[in-house]
């Protein structure tokens, strides 16, 4: 492959200077975590976008969180059929092979997936609507919730606020149209938590289902 070059040298620097200080210190529990497998508390799902750290936030270790990233931190619903599903797959995981005990879902401020949604939504954005954009496509998950925050008297930076909390809540309930989800969480063997990420403040704010509204962590 022609195409493929050597890493640029400063995460080359990086690299090195991990394996000589963090690896050489717990050599022994990288070792267990290959010699035993994996054997994560939680999921967390949440998105790409590079200024979400999620294991910064929470100061994990290494095995600790099984993580899975994608734009929005969307939950598509249930849907088993012949087509590529990259977060399914990393929920049955999750769920039916690593039994979690928590799924994290985690939002954000900002989130320029949820901007492409609004903007699809609002006509500001047609080629997002081309049969061809994997982004208009996937923000499809997306819909359901802005048919429920979308308000022309309120302004547009209230309403990507609103969406993004609903990304949250709408990816909550898809994920309770797994079955496997729906038993592990209904035999009380796994949780879900909803949680937004003020990405300026460093605010933490999680979903509260009996008032349908986010509180501050």
């Amino acid at each position: 492959m022609e195409f493929a070059r050597p890493l640029p040298a400063y995460l080359v620097k990086r690299y090195l200077g991990w394996k000589a200080t963090d690896y050489d210190e717990n050599r022994a529990w990288y070792r267990r975590l290959a010699e035993e497998g994996q054997r994560p508390r939680a999921m967390v799902i949440s998105c790409c976008d590079s200024r979400v750290h999620i294991t910064s936030i929470f100061g994990a270790e290494t095995g600790e969180f099984f993580i899975h990233r994608n734009i929005a931190n969307l939950i598509p619903p249930y849907s088993p059929n012949e087509d590529f599903h990259g977060t399914s797959a990393a929920i049955e995981y999750a769920v039916k092979h690593l039994k979690v005990s928590h799924i994290l879902l985690v939002g954000h401020s900002i989130c320029g997936g949820v901007q492409g949604c609004f903007d699809m939504c609002t006509g500001a954005a047609p080629e997002l609507e081309e049969s061809s954009s994997f982004i208009g496509r996937w923000m499809d998950i997306l819909k359901p919730g802005f048919d429920k925050i979308y308000d022309p008297n309120a302004s547009r930076a209230e309403q990507l606020h609103a969406l993004e909390k609903e990304a949250v809540v709408l990816g909550l309930s898809n994920l309770m149209s797994f079955p496997f989800v729906r038993e592990a969480v209904e035999s009380g063997q796994m949780d879900l938590h909803g949680l937004w990420n003020d990405i300026r403040s460093g605010d933490l704010e999680c979903y509260d289902p009996t008032t349908d509204a986010f509180a501050s962590v």
